[in-house]
């Protein structure tokens, strides 16, 4: 196994294992006194080993986003997971297959039509699916908007009827991510409260179940203040932090855990730009900060130790070649990075980067290299 950095070839992905687990710490710690159970998604790490560190026990809760999520920690005995993407018809015999091996895997859906083909998958196969209804926390995304008695308890009713199990509802507060003020923040998570609660009502004053009252996203997670009538909250990115997420205030950019190393390989000097290995396949095309009020470009350059160079950003990338200048109106002087020497790039979004590899390589907190734990994709 390779030592230090210098030995890895590049593009490569980099987990800084102290920060993850800073992150995983600080994130527990901030729900504890809240009273709800913590559910981590597993959709950013999609690793086993890190699975491991952030869940609340060998096997689970957890989060998943496609049903290769689902089978891969399945099969490394996680058995209580959410399937919290709304389910096509077409993918409930896989789901089925996955719960036949013993795990408690879950689904989420949010229209009469999904709720029948479910309903009819139950009685004929005898398989109980358990459901939660998906509420639109904030017209970000999909669900029944939670005033939406009609529609809540019609879903619940052919549900229930069709043998399945109406286990709660899901809402996912995803409009705090264009925000970057805590304040802000902490009171989108309690609109996020007040609409679950909502729901839950709705179906509850109407006989049905509603066990479960699951909300989350990273900004609202880490900015929480009150969790009356919620049962567990989910969060993903937070463990491994992005740019994007300091932009709007819910990691510090010392917090981040990922990161991409890379190597020099050219200049153009009349230009003011180093070019590196790593382009938009190895970073992403995600360039969400652009809308921010600091844009980061494809990624924020930092020395081999993880310290950001001053206003040292890739303002351009190609398939697999990244163009790193100052920031315009910088007044920093542009370091000098002889060809072959390595560099690590903080980039926007962990989730679309992690997509680009299939394993990580992580540090022991002192520039070596401890561990090497696969991580998978696909869907």
């Amino acid at each position: 196994m390779p030592a230090n950095l210098l030995d890895l070839e590049t593009p490569c992905l980099l987990l800084d294992e102290q920060r993850l687990r800073a992150n995983v710490a600080r994130m527990k710690a901030h729900l504890a006194p809240l009273g709800v159970a913590f559910r981590p998604h597993l959709k950013t790490a999609k690793s086993r080993d890190v699975a491991r560190i952030v869940m609340t026990s060998a096997t689970g809760p957890a989060t998943v986003s496609t049903l290769r999520e689902a089978e891969y920690f399945a099969a490394g005995g996680v058995r209580d997971m959410i399937y919290a993407v709304g389910i096509a018809p077409a993918k409930l015999a896989r789901l089925s297959a996955i719960r036949a091996t013993g795990a408690d895997l879950a689904l989420i859906l949010d229209s009469i039509e999904q709720a029948d083909a479910v309903a009819a998958h139950a009685a004929s196969t005898g398989d109980a699916v358990p459901a939660l209804v998906e509420v639109d926390a904030d017209g970000h995304r999909s669900g029944v908007a939670p005033t939406d008695a009609a529609t809540l308890v019609a879903i619940g009713r052919r549900l229930v009827a069709g043998g399945a199990t109406l286990r709660g509802v899901l809402l996912h507060a995803g409009d705090s991510y264009a925000l970057n003020d805590p304040a802000a923040i902490a009171d989108a998570a309690e609109a996020e409260r007040v609409a679950a609660v909502t729901a839950a009502n709705a179906l509850r004053s109407a006989g049905l179940p509603c066990p479960v009252v699951s909300v989350g996203a990273t900004p609202t997670a880490r900015y929480v203040r009150d969790l009356t009538g919620i049962t567990e909250v989910r969060a993903g990115v937070f463990m491994f932090g992005d740019l994007y997420q300091a932009g709007v205030s819910s990691v510090e950019v010392g917090d981040i855990a990922l990161s991409v190393l890379a190597t020099v390989i050219g200049h153009q000097k009349a230009k003011g730009w180093i070019i590196a290995d790593a382009g938009w396949m190895a970073l992403s095309r995600d360039r969400s900060t652009a809308k921010q009020a600091l844009d980061q470009g494809y990624g924020l350059v930092c020395d081999l130790a993880g310290k950001p160079y001053p206003d040292l950003v890739v303002t351009d990338a190609n398939q697999e070649h990244g163009i790193i200048a100052l920031r315009k109106g910088s007044n920093a002087a542009l370091p000098d990075l002889p060809i072959g020497s390595r560099i690590r790039i903080l980039t926007n979004h962990a989730c679309a980067t992690g997509a680009q590899y299939d394993r990580y390589q992580v540090l022991d907190g002192e520039g070596g290299v401890s561990a090497v734990w696969p991580r998978i994709n696909g869907w």
